[in-house]
């Protein structure tokens, strides 16, 4: 899958849709690349900088992917809303120097119709940048005003 239909799949639009390819997937787990990192107008740069910190937002996109790609007709995705980052390692300060595509994979460890926990790594080469954990809250759609 690639980005524009990954971006049809997200709530998010333009460049804030950050992920560029959808490497794999099945019932528990995703794997995405991105380049984004490295553009000058990534919107998650603040004084041209993009820290690693926000690696936990390319996480969380690709964990969305993963909602949309699991729900049904009979089940349409929800939204999800970060309730928190648990065990958030940073080996990296700046994402943005990072030469090489974001490898972000996330595995579904709990979820429900409540909510969903994963855990979750992104990789630059060989090298792990970042890892943690996410919670998020759903709401089912059209619950939200």
């Amino acid at each position: 899958m690639n980005h524009d239909a990954i971006c049809a799949r997200l709530p998010h639009a333009g460049s804030m849709c950050l992920l560029d390819r959808l490497e794999s997937w099945d019932a528990e787990s995703i794997s995405c690349l991105a380049s984004s990192h490295r553009a000058a107008d990534n919107p998650l740069r603040v004084a041209g900088r993009l820290h690693a910190v926000c690696g936990v937002e390319y996480a969380a996109q690709a964990m969305a992917l993963h909602g949309s790609l699991l729900a049904t007709q009979d089940a349409p995705p929800a939204m999800g809303y970060l309730a928190s980052v648990r065990d958030l390692k940073l080996d990296i300060e700046e994402l943005g120097q990072v030469t090489d595509d974001l490898r972000i994979t996330a595995r579904r460890l709990s979820g429900d119709a409540s909510g969903f926990i994963y855990e979750f790594e992104i990789r630059g080469g060989e090298r792990r940048l970042l890892a943690g954990r996410v919670a998020a809250k759903l709401v089912a759609a059209g619950a939200v005003s």
